[in-house]
């Protein structure tokens, strides 16, 4: 889960067709998390503040979903 931080932002700059780089860029934690500070120029963001906490929430709740399947799966 950790390599996602890393890994679909360099997609996202690797991607030749601009409007998938901006789909990407929407999707990753690392943007998202970003936005959420901005405070001027958000017209300029792939996504806006609001959304990018949205995203962030998608993603911290996925993570631990995650952790607890692991946690359930795992533990005698």
């Amino acid at each position: 889960m950790p390599a996602l931080l890393f890994v679909l932002p360099i997609l996202a700059r690797v991607a030749a067709d601009p409007d998938w780089q901006r789909r990407l860029q929407r999707l990753t934690p690392m943007t998202a998390g970003l936005t959420v500070q901005a405070s001027v120029g958000t017209g300029r963001l792939p996504i806006g503040p609001w959304q990018g906490l949205g995203v962030l929430v998608l993603w911290a709740g996925a993570a631990l979903m995650a952790g607890g399947r692991s946690l359930r799966t795992r533990d005698a």
